[in-house]
């Protein structure tokens, strides 16, 4: 029953708010090809400087010389939710709307920059090495990103309504309460994200690496 009702308050919610989740979802996709129409504007030697140092990551990933599992969890971890934490307080301050929304596009863009040089430099192969280094963990991470900026785009703009419409005005704590979880659920879903890019990304890539030699 519980789950039920949990799910209609789901599907009410993204009815609702489809307009916005459309919005985040096709900025983030405008990010990765603005990132990946930035490989074409490198110069050669700027192409070369970055192959260079990947090369060398991927030599030190092909003989086992990466970071330990607990390392990698611990960087991801930390990085990652230190992104969502930023997003969820801008959410609060309100005036941070637009930075919501310039972050989600730089986050799109890196992605597209990294496959897009990868592509660019290595055709298929790097297309493949983008695909298990990159793919595991951002397949838990962007819907989490996308969803987390969303929900900050809805609290703000809730949050502005309440401050300059009086008349609909809607209590707080509820709202907050219910951000707040939404914060709490991503962290869980975020771990489990640094978990794959620790223990999964690696090993696939280190196979990947010596398949393609």
């Amino acid at each position: 029953m519980k789950k039920r009702k949990y799910q209609n308050a789901a599907a009410t919610h993204l009815q609702e708010y489809s307009s916005v989740y459309l919005f985040v979802i096709v900025l983030f996709l405008m990010g990765v090809i603005f990132g990946a129409v930035i490989v074409n504007s490198l110069s050669f030697t700027q192409k070369e400087d970055l192959f260079f140092y990947l090369s060398e990551f991927f030599g030190q990933a092909s003989a086992g010389k990466v970071a330990e599992t607990r390392d990698l969890f611990v960087q991801s971890f930390l990085h990652n939710s230190k992104f969502i934490g930023l997003i969820w307080l801008l959410g609060i301050s309100i005036i941070g709307l637009p930075v919501i929304l310039i972050l989600l596009f730089m986050k799109g863009m890196v992605v597209g920059f990294t496959v897009g040089f990868l592509v660019n430099q290595m055709g298929w192969q790097g297309f493949l090495l983008s695909f298990v280094s990159i793919l595991p963990q951002n397949l838990v991470i962007i819907p989490i990103f996308i969803v987390t900026a969303a929900l900050s785009v809805i609290f703000s703009l809730k949050m502005i309504r309440n401050q300059f419409m009086k008349k609909l005005n809607q209590p707080v704590l509820p709202l907050f309460m219910r951000y707040m979880g939404a914060f709490l659920a991503a962290i869980v879903f975020i771990a489990a994200a640094a978990g794959i890019e620790a223990v999964l990304a690696p090993a696939l890539l280190k196979s990947v690496i010596h398949t393609i030699k």
